[in-house]
């Protein structure tokens, strides 16, 4: 039997109630198949964490997670610890310490999902981002000059490498490559005439080497506008640290709310563990209310069942999510149901379990 080792942050607000259920899931999932087992190993960094220590997580955080297949987060934040604290020192710090340079958003909406969109098909809303993950605008290089003085100056740098930007435009070329699917960059580059113009460039070389991946170039306010008249339009998609993070906040609106937002962090070549996550919020206003939604956490499962090339079962989980939500019946208060969290997970449970016994999982 194979045992994947996994580093769990609950982290904050409704963080650990939603990745309890998650574990739940992942859980049913391994007792279908007896090759392989999870094991989960628990860690309490997080804003609680720092409040006790002055810090998000212990001082060798980092090593003790490389010794994981990989990491499943909840959610980061809370009232009364600075959100830029919260973010670098944490969430941050392990995506770039272990080089998890591609993070995959899919905004897809699923059967039974409802968008804010009008006169729009289930079909035409099906993307797949792929955000460039650990350096861009999120690099964290610049200055804060003559702090508090009249001439104060402050300097936030945005760092784009030849190493950095080709290899997430050549993962997105290989994504689209094997889908079938084309490919859209989303830049500024009339505006941005160093970083943009580069990453333009860099996109047109790269694109030569994949003649038979249909491509399209959009400046970010133009996607972000069409995103909303002809989401049909985009399906694999490549852009920066910055302009992936919003858009895909926009793409969550509409496929079904922030509550069905998953996200993972992958590092390709494996050389350290990947980190999958919800990409909501820690919602501290909700906590411990037992009405947060966990089908985003569960989603984040799927893809990390995905990701151990267990697609059979990430796939199960997927459909599990759209037949809940087709149903229409165990839906948290956010979604217009009145289920709890735990409510939800135990049926997506019941589903999975009524497909196996059907023998409709082909693996």
């Amino acid at each position: 039997m194979k045992i994947l080792k996994i580093a769990v942050i609950a982290g904050d607000g409704v963080g650990p109630e939603v990745i309890n259920e998650g574990i739940k899931v992942l859980n049913k999932v391994a007792s279908i198949d007896s090759t392989f087992h999870f094991d989960f190993t628990y860690f309490p960094w997080g804003c609680e964490f720092y409040s006790k220590h002055g810090k998000m997580m212990d001082e060798d955080g980092i090593e003790q997670l490389k010794e994981f297949d990989a990491i499943y987060l909840g959610a980061v934040g809370f009232p009364g610890v600075p959100d830029h604290i919260s973010l670098w020192d944490l969430l941050l710090k392990i995506r770039k310490s272990f080089d998890q340079y591609v993070n995959i958003r899919p905004v897809t909406l699923l059967k039974g999902a409802k968008t804010a969109l009008s006169d729009v098909k289930r079909e035409d809303i099906n993307m797949l981002f792929i955000r460039e993950n650990s350096e861009g605008e999120y690099s964290g290089a610049g200055d804060w000059l003559f702090k508090g003085q009249d001439h104060e100056v402050v300097l936030q740098n945005s760092v784009f490498s030849r190493k950095g930007t080709e290899r997430i435009i050549r993962y997105a070329f290989e994504t689209a490559k094997k889908e079938g699917r084309s490919l859209t960059s989303i830049s500024k580059g009339n505006a941005l005439n160093y970083s943009m113009v580069f990453w333009d460039q860099v996109f047109e070389e790269v694109s030569a080497d994949y003649p038979e991946v249909e491509t399209a170039s959009y400046l970010v306010d133009a996607a972000a506008m069409l995103m909303i008249k002809d989401p049909k339009r985009f399906e694999v998609v490549v852009t920066s640290n910055l302009f992936g993070d919003i858009l895909t906040d926009l793409g969550a609106a509409i496929a079904g709310g922030i509550g069905l937002a998953a996200g993972a962090n992958i590092n390709p070549e494996r050389d350290y563990p990947s980190m999958f996550e919800p990409i909501h919020g820690s919602a501290p206003d909700i906590a411990g209310r037992g009405i947060a939604n966990p089908l985003a956490t569960i989603w984040s499962a799927s893809q990390m069942l995905d990701f151990f090339d267990y697609e059979a079962y990430g796939k199960l989980v997927l459909e599990a999510i759209e037949q809940l939500l087709v149903e229409d019946q165990v839906l948290t208060p956010d979604m217009g149901g009145t289920a709890s969290t735990g409510e939800v997970a135990d049926k997506i449970i019941e589903i999975i379990e009524s497909t196996v016994s059907s023998n409709k999982l082909i693996v």
